[in-house]
């Protein structure tokens, strides 16, 4: 599978709603998924056993884009033990009375595991760049909520994926690329069957209103954060089989290429793997 489309372009050169949302039918969408997530499964315990490297996986898109199920999809078949799996709601009054990054900073894999982040500090400068009243509302020293205030929080997001990467965090950040017209289909289909219907909320309809803000500011972001060491892979979400393929796809391509091994074993030149052996064989 190609997966060089799905690389983000800095909008100079190709803007954010230039990317498709919908592919042509991925031939073989589940067993490709299949495939990936089996290759995932076997980097991932050589990722714990050479335990040099973090891997950090963030999910961003619009709601109903399909962050939980893609995130379900891929991680089965793997150990779960793997896994950090982190989903940020509002910020406690304990996170308020620190810097905004803190409570990401907590949550950041160990050495040798996969974070998954089901949004993320990417909300600081996505919802609360469209709604600033978020801002004004928090005991922040600042006077003015500009264009400034907002290009310091993408330079500080950049330095952190930077000073990550320097101390073994690969960091791979999802945007799940969705349509106004597929996302309308989605809520309706909430609100039409009972069994879905809890997952909907009506600020969704809210932020449906907002949309092209809310494309404004995943532009800038994009933007100002993709880079080699933490890119951006715009991932079109209208056909849910082929998202989840594309997904798989590249978190298996890209954790193939930081070499992974397993520890070399102890030298046995007194025999003491034989020996080993045999006590336990006798006991």
């Amino acid at each position: 599978m190609n997966i060089d489309p799905t690389l983000f372009r800095h909008s100079r050169g190709r803007p954010l709603d230039s990317y498709p949302t919908r592919w042509r039918d991925l031939p073989k969408a589940e067993q490709r998924l299949a495939e990936s997530v089996g290759r995932l499964s076997e980097i991932q315990e050589r990722l714990w056993a050479d335990n040099r490297y973090a891997v950090l996986l963030i999910f961003q898109g619009m709601d109903t884009a399909g962050k939980d199920g893609t995130i379900k999809h891929v991680t089965s078949g793997c150990n779960p033990a793997g896994f950090q799996v982190f989903g940020f709601r509002q910020p406690s009054a304990e996170e308020l009375d620190h810097d905004y990054l803190w409570r990401y900073w907590r949550a950041l894999p160990e050495r040798g595991r996969i974070g998954i982040f089901n949004r993320s500090y990417y909300e600081e400068v996505l919802v609360v760049r469209v709604h600033p009243e978020i801002i004004e509302q928090r005991p922040l020293p600042h006077e003015h909520v500009d264009e400034v205030f907002w290009a310091h929080r993408l330079e500080d997001i950049a330095a952190m994926e930077r000073h990550l990467w320097r101390n073994g965090t690969r960091v791979l950040k999802f945007y799940l690329h969705l349509s106004p017209e597929e996302q309308r289909q989605r809520l309706l289909a909430r609100l039409q069957n009972r069994e879905k219907l809890w997952k909907f909320d009506p600020s969704d309809l809210e932020a449906r209103d907002r949309w092209d803000d809310y494309q404004r500011a995943y532009q800038a972001a994009l933007d100002e954060t993709h880079d080699a060491h933490a890119p951006w892979f715009v991932i079109p979400a209208d056909d849910k089989s082929t998202m989840r393929a594309v997904v798989s796809e590249i978190i298996a391509t890209e954790l193939e290429r930081l070499d992974l091994h397993y520890p070399t074993p102890p030298r046995d030149d007194d025999g003491w793997v034989d020996a080993a052996v045999e006590r336990l064989r006798s006991s």
